[in-house]
């Protein structure tokens, strides 16, 4: 089995496995340097999404808790947690639709390799 031939930040010689016929594991290949950023990039946005999902969730703690003290009424809460349930299904929706094409194109550029 060949390794990669990259030497890690921490001074060891990186230990992933490669094919014969390569040089450099993905991390390492200069030649995918780009591909590595457009996936990284893709990845921050991903993350930003999550971050959306947390506010949304503790909107809806802060909705209970505003219930149960008696500051908001139950009507009021009720369309409100509708409206947020609503708003977690598209964002889950758009996730799910991103994630299908990363999965796409990443099987495409492995398929033209």
């Amino acid at each position: 089995m060949k390794k990669c031939g990259a030497i890690t930040s921490g001074g060891q010689r990186c230990q992933r496995i490669i094919k014969d016929s390569e040089d450099y594991c993905f991390g390492h290949d200069p030649t995918r340097a780009e591909q590595r950023k457009q996936y990284a990039s893709k990845a921050a946005k991903a993350k930003n999404a999550g971050s959306e999902l947390v506010q949304i969730k503790n909107r809806l703690r802060q909705l209970s808790e505003e219930v149960i003290e008696g500051k908001v009424p139950t009507a009021k809460a009720s369309v409100a947690a509708q409206v947020l349930g609503y708003y977690l299904r598209a964002t889950e929706v758009q996730m799910k639709l991103k994630a299908q094409e990363e999965f796409e194109e990443r099987l495409s550029a492995l398929e033209n390799l």
